[in-house]
C-alpha cells in the first residue's frame, strides 16, 4: 500500500531473497529519473530505518521531491525485519543483505546504479560493500570509523589535559584517556598477530581491509562525501580520513564536510537541516 503526499510517494515493501528485509521506498510523485542513482540509507547499529530524531525519513522525503528513489530498510533482526536463519558472522550477513537490497531494487525499478548513506556503523558497512560493488557509484559517509593517526593523539590529549579534572583522573588511575590509549594499542597488536581473525566492527579500526576499502573505491572513482562532528571518539580533527587514508582524496572524488556545533547523532534541528542541504547539494554536483 502506497501513501502519497506532497512531493513524494511512499510504499512499504519486504526485500531480499527470502522477501524479510522491511523497507520503505520513498519516490518523487512525477516520473521516476532511472538516470539518477537509488538512495540507498543503511541502519545505524541497532536503530531502526526511521533513524534517530527521524532524520531517515525527512532526508527520504527532502530527496525524492528533488527526483531522487531513497529505499531505508532493517537488517536482519532490527526494527521490523525477522531475524535471519543464517549461521555468519554479523559483518559478513550485513554485507550480504545489503547486496540483496541493491539487487531487489535493480530487479523490481530497473536501477543500475546507487549511492549508500550510513552514520557510524552505517558508514563502514557502506565503505566496505560500496567499495567492490560496480553499482555503487557514491557514499555519504556520516562519522565512519577512523583509525588513529599520530595528529588524532595529539589533539585528543592536548584538549584533555586542558580540562584540571582529566589531570586528577590520572594520577589516581581513572583515566579515560590512559584506557582508551591501551584498548587501542591492544586492539592493534591483536589485529596484526591474528591477520586471519575473522572482520568484525570492532576490529576495523586498524584492519587492513579498511585502507583496501577506501583504495578500492579512490580506483573506482567513487564519489565520497564524508561529513564529521565535533563530538566523536573516532577523530579529533577534519582531515584525519586525509591523513589515515591519503588515497581517499587522490582522486578528486572526496569532499569533506565539518560539523563543528553537532553531535554524533545531529541533534539539533539546524545540524540535521544544514546536513539535508550539504547531502542534497553533493548529489547534484557529484
Amino acid at each position: 500500500m502506497a501513501a502519497v503526499a506532497e512531493g513524494f510517494k511512499e510504499q512499504v515493501t519486504v526485500l531480499g531473497k527470502r522477501r524479510s528485509l522491511v523497507s520503505i521506498i520513498t519516490r518523487p510523485t512525477t516520473a521516476d529519473a532511472i538516470d539518477r542513482p537509488a538512495v540507498v540509507i543503511l541502519n545505524t547499529g541497532i536503530i531502526h530505518r526511521v533513524g534517530h530524531h527521524r532524520m531517515y525519513v525527512t532526508l527520504s522525503r527532502t530527496l525524492a521531491r528533488r527526483g531522487y528513489t531513497v529505499v531505508r530498510f532493517d537488517f536482519s533482526g532490527i526494527g521490523d525485519s525477522a531475524p535471519s536463519e543464517d549461521r555468519m558472522a554479523p559483518l559478513a550477513a550485513c554485507l550480504a543483505e545489503v547486496k540483496e537490497v541493491l539487487d531487489s531494487i535493480a530487479q523490481t525499478h530497473k536501477f543500475t546504479r546507487f549511492v549508500l548513506v550510513g552514520l557510524c556503523s552505517g558508514a563502514d558497512h557502506a565503505i566496505m560493500y560500496g567499495s567492490n560493488d560496480p553499482r555503487v557509484v557514491g557514499l555519504v559517509l556520516m562519522d565512519p570509523t577512523l583509525p588513529p593517526t599520530p595528529r588524532y593523539y595529539f589533539h585528543y590529549v592536548t584538549q584533555r589535559l586542558l580540562n584540571p579534572r582529566n589531570w586528577l583522573s590520572v594520577v589516581t588511575g581513572r583515566s579515560g584517556l590512559m584506557r582508551l590509549a591501551a584498548t587501542q594499542l591492544r586492539r592493534q597488536v591483536q589485529v596484526k598477530k591474528n591477520s586471519s581473525e575473522e572482520l568484525t566492527l570492532q576490529n576495523l579500526q586498524f584492519s587492513p581491509q579498511l585502507a583496501q576499502s577506501y583504495r578500492t573505491a579512490s580506483v573506482r572513482s567513487v564519489n565520497m562525501l564524508a561529513v564529521f562532528t565535533s563530538v566523536s571518539v573516532r577523530h579529533t580533527y577534519q582531515r584525519q580520513i586525509l591523513d589515515a587514508f591519503p588515497e581517499a582524496g587522490a582522486a578528486g572524488r572526496l569532499r569533506l564536510e565539518y560539523f563543528p556545533d553537532s553531535d554524533h547523532l545531529f541533534s539539533t534541528q539546524n545540524a540535521r537541516e544544514r546536513l539535508y542541504h550539504v547531502i542534497e547539494d553533493w548529489l547534484e554536483s557529484a
